[in-house]
């Protein structure tokens, strides 16, 4: 008989403590997710054929190869005297986590040129 309470006073122990664990986690609140903010970026940027760089004072990202950093490309190309000269530019870019996991581990989307300082002010916006 003891045995038996013992095991009862056991197990009933040992299902209170596993109800407590799912409370916790029922009542974990859910991640609240932050908007992609786009920002203004100041660099140097290269572009070859297979890759685009863009390094400013304290960051360097990847950018997506897309029609907006090919028409940027298309812009530096008289400032460039060899393909892998950086030239200054200014874009607004939204700032992505790397899906390829290759390189950066972050990369930008260059949403909107704001200037090349060899031609001027610039504005060319991509259109979501």
């Amino acid at each position: 008989m003891k045995k038996l309470l013992g095991l009862l006073m056991l197990s009933l122990a040992l299902f209170s403590c596993q109800d407590d664990e799912r409370k916790d986690l029922m009542d974990q609140p859910e991640t609240e997710k932050v908007p992609d903010s786009i920002e203004v970026l100041e660099g140097n940027f290269v572009y070859t054929a297979d890759a685009a760089v863009i390094r400013g004072e304290n960051f360097v990202y990847g950018v997506t190869l897309d029609s907006m950093s090919n028409v940027l490309s298309e812009k530096i190309s008289p400032l460039k005297s060899d393909d892998f000269d950086m030239v200054p530019v200014k874009v607004k870019a939204k700032i992505l986590p790397n899906p390829s996991q290759e390189g950066w581990e972050e990369v930008i989307e260059i949403r909107e040129i704001l200037e090349v300082p060899g031609l001027g002010k610039v504005s060319d916006t991509i259109e979501d």
